[in-house]
């Protein structure tokens, strides 16, 4: 059974997190933005056509923006947590080491002279130049 890397490593999850937010906060900059200027340009009454009608349609796709950046938040939490419910791969059991035989097999090393060892070496640098 092949298993995927966690969510923790998954570039698309946090592809969406990322983008959900800045969306998120480009609305909310929107927002805030046409909201100063219509209400400051309202009170003291300088306001004009431009800064009103279209200062509302700007603040509505803000609280657009805002809108689908808490949606694509939810869509990832909601990721997340089915993420939870997908088998995992079988921890597998490895037996102790025993040190002492490692140390054995390192004291006797491998043979220097064994012409087992040589045999594919020769045979890997091809024909070389006739001696």
């Amino acid at each position: 059974m092949p298993t995927r890397p966690p969510l923790v490593r998954s570039i698309p999850f946090w592809a969406l997190v990322a983008a959900s937010l800045a969306t998120a906060g480009a609305g909310a900059l929107l927002l805030v933005d046409k909201l100063g200027v219509m209400t400051t340009t309202l009170t003291d009454g300088t306001a004009t056509g431009v800064e009103v009608y279209v200062g509302q349609s700007i603040a509505g796709l803000g609280a657009t923006l805002i809108g689908v950046g808490i949606v694509g938040i939810l869509i990832s939490l909601a990721i997340a947590a089915l993420s939870t419910l997908r088998p995992h791969a079988p921890i597998e059991i490895v037996e102790p080491i025993d040190w002492a035989s490692d140390d054995a097999a390192d004291e006797a090393g491998p043979a220097k002279n064994d012409a087992s060892l040589e045999a594919p070496l020769a045979e890997q640098a091809g024909p070389g130049p006739a001696r």
